[in-house]
């Protein structure tokens, strides 16, 4: 038995600012995916899986806000006394949605009249979506958007105008130009609950609030506009801009060992770093107008390439 594959994700824009009710643009990843597997021998990790998944499995039956009527559980539990694992090369703790995937796998695979890709996927029936992942999610990080779990189910990209206010896009095809977005290993294993709790810490400070709301809104949204058309002279202006609200306002979740890194990029123009998921390790997501330039500049850090213009 091998269900099928679900992706990683990688929020472009909109990170922490979507908690607030900001702009956010979500693509799929298909570098990274991951299955619901059964095998007749199972290894270590299979095994380490499947007793997550036991235990994923506890938490959603004692969920009373989840309608539980609308899973099959006892074949998820069946299945689960069967060695069923989730095989997933989705690296865990580093913003690319690993707990989304195997979501969004287990809502494919048990629950009863799903939603599917191939309707007319209505606002209605995205928010609908986000909430049952939300709840779902919520054993992996305390609070969960829905997010991560939606991107990998429908496998689309999403743009979050709100968080009432959801629509499947489409982003322009990439080209084999000298400009790329793309992802910086920090090493560094991030958690995305105590960075959570340091934000909204935070928002308990006004001055905090009006910046979220003013500059790191004006210009995610900027960037969300230039992206979506294809303007990416434009974008890079604005993704400056992005980098240094950041870094300014957001160095708890920067890991200290890449703050001057950080600072390079905004002082020489080539490349800008920007927060991949909640930060505090994983992913740090870079934009660049010359790809083999800052590959060059940054070849003490393995890179790797997600949209190329």
């Amino acid at each position: 038995m091998k269900g099928p594959l679900f992706y990683a994700k990688i929020l472009l824009f909109g990170e922490y600012g979507i908690i607030k009710d900001s702009k956010g643009l979500a693509i799929p990843y298909n570098t990274y995916q991951g299955a619901l597997k059964k095998d007749e021998y199972p290894s270590e990790e299979a095994l380490k899986s499947n007793i997550n998944l036991k235990k994923f499995y506890t938490y959603l039956i004692n969920l009373d806000s989840l309608n539980i009527s609308q899973f099959d559980l006892d074949a998820l539990n069946n299945d689960l006394d069967e060695g069923m694992y989730f095989d997933s090369s989705i690296p865990q703790g580093y913003g690319v949605g690993s707990s989304g995937a195997l979501v969004a796998a287990i809502y494919d695979k048990y629950a009863k009249g799903k939603i599917t890709v191939l309707e007319n996927l209505t606002r209605d029936k995205l928010l609908t979506l986000k909430a049952i992942f939300s709840k779902m999610e919520s054993f992996f990080h305390g609070k969960s958007s829905g997010l991560d779990p939606l991107n990998s189910y429908l496998s689309l990209p999403i743009l979050i105008n709100s968080k009432d206010d959801l629509e499947a896009t489409g982003i322009p095809s990439q080209k084999p130009g000298k400009g790329g977005v793309f992802l910086l290993d920090s090493k560094i294993v991030g958690e995305t609950a105590p960075m959570v709790s340091i934000f909204m810490n935070k928002m308990k400070n006004e001055g905090f609030r009006n910046m979220l709301n003013q500059d790191f809104a004006k210009h995610t949204d900027a960037c969300i506009d230039h992206f979506l058309k294809g303007d990416f002279n434009e974008l890079f202006g604005d993704v400056k801009e992005l980098s240094k609200v950041v870094l300014k306002n957001f160095k708890p979740m920067i890991p200290k060992a890449f703050h001057k890194l950080w600072q390079q990029g905004i002082t020489t123009n080539d490349y800008y770093l920007k927060l991949c998921g909640s930060g505090g390790g994983g992913y740090i997501l870079g934009f660049t107008k010359d790809y083999d330039k800052a590959k060059e500049i940054l070849k003490d850090y393995d890179l790797e390439l997600v949209y190329r213009f």
